[in-house]
């Protein structure tokens, strides 16, 4: 590691990044946030194809490859030909001297080039070894392969659950059970390293995108695990409580009230809408009458709130302190001061990054400072630095770069 990186909490922690795309490389971006060193493993050509999401058509162009910036930043690229006994000995050699090994490689590759953590650890026995699959390390699906969209979103049951009554599932974000999965890897991988610290012993670290998932969905899936009666939860989600549905204003913006769950608020609620008259009407006289007849109040709401706008009703309930807010919508968050000044989005100085400010991940500790982002690396751009470093002299290089190992 370089003097530049000592003053960071992971400065010397040696980290080897043999993942692909988002979950995986994202963990290893947070630990090289705090100043690990993150040597990203890639095939010659290509590379990682989390280098070219931003350019396809389904994603907001920009012109720049922004989700490798975000995801690969501080990292140093090596391209290594796995197929080649050269290359994939060069990985081995990196796995041997690393602290942290993080792979999402299916189980078959893994078994193929010798890199599960068996095979690993015993030339390495103090190593981590984080490993993020699927569906998990065991049972008849262990070696299925899936992005998030299938794992995380599809498998766990969180695509049926977010959709109202005979709607088609909707598709996922891209990356949107990733993200949250790149901070469980993180977490294990912390954990294992105080293990280690405390015990002189490494470990595997393990999670799947299946069980980030079911773990999102975690309290209406407990509820299931307890015998609870879904056929209910369904019929509320087909025909919810009054104050647990968006209402449009007539700027064509949402108002989200479901933290309105009082008596109190909903008095509050009603008075600055000056809507009180509708409790003279016996159908919504009481909380539990309104709830009974709560599709008739939800069109009456509807018809108050669609005459004002947004910014009109936000006012308003801000005067009462009435817990209710506006349903951002994505393009808000570059201006949004609450994003920014809470560091969830944080800006960026070096130029070759090619955006002025980038999305973070949500870990902040006092006193434990982030490294100033730097742009993802071109591909193999380190490759030549990496080897020297583990040993491998020029014309050892020269002879493995001729034989198409690098």
């Amino acid at each position: 590691m370089s003097d530049a990186n000592a003053p960071y909490l992971l400065a010397g922690l040696k980290v080897v990044d043999a993942a692909t795309v988002i979950a995986a490389p994202a963990a290893a971006m947070m630990l090289a946030d705090f100043g690990a060193d993150v040597v990203k493993v890639e095939q010659p050509g290509a590379g990682d194809m989390l280098r070219m999401i931003s350019g396809i058509r389904t994603m907001p162009g920009a012109g720049i490859d922004y989700l490798w910036h975000m995801d690969a930043r501080n990292k140093r690229s090596i391209t290594l030909n796995l197929r080649s006994a050269a290359g994939l000995a060069v990985l081995h050699r990196l796995a041997a001297q690393c602290d942290v090994f993080i792979t999402n490689h299916p189980r078959p590759v893994r078994e193929r080039f010798g890199l599960t953590y068996d095979a690993l650890r015993a030339a390495n026995p103090n190593m981590i070894y984080a490993s993020l699959t699927a569906y998990g390390e065991r049972g008849p699906e262990r070696d299925r392969k899936a992005f998030d969209q299938l794992a995380y979103w599809a498998r766990s049951g969180l695509m049926d659950l977010m959709r109202e009554e005979e709607t088609v599932p909707a598709q996922g974000l891209p990356g949107m059970g990733d993200h949250p999965t790149a901070t469980a890897i993180y977490a294990g991988i912390v954990t294992a390293l105080l293990h280690r610290e405390r015990t002189g012993k490494g470990s595997m670290v393990e999670t799947s995108l299946l069980a980030n998932g079911l773990w999102s969905a975690g309290a209406v899936t407990q509820g299931v695990m307890a015998g609870g009666d879904m056929s209910g939860f369904r019929e509320w989600r087909r025909n919810p409580q009054f104050l647990f549905r968006p209402y449009r204003c007539s700027d064509g913006r949402w108002l989200q009230f479901n933290m309105v769950r009082t008596e109190e608020l909903m008095y509050l609620l009603l008075t600055g809408m000056d809507a009180m008259h509708l409790l003279a009407d016996e159908r919504f006289a009481t909380w539990e009458a309104a709830n009974q007849n709560r599709t008739e109040l939800k069109e009456l709401i509807q018809e108050i709130v669609g005459q004002r706008s947004s910014d009109d009703w936000l006012a308003v309930f801000e005067t009462l302190e009435v817990p209710v807010n506006r349903v951002a919508i994505v393009e808000e968050s570059p201006t949004d001061a609450q994003v920014l000044e809470n560091r969830m989005v944080i800006p960026v100085t070096d130029p070759a990054f090619e955006m002025p400010r980038v999305v973070t991940h949500p870990i902040q500790v006092s006193g434990v400072p982030h490294v100033e982002p730097r742009p993802g690396p071109r591909l193999g751009e380190h490759t030549e630095e990496i080897l020297a470093e583990l040993g491998y002299g020029a014309d050892t290089i020269a002879a493995m770069r001729e034989e198409g190992a690098l």
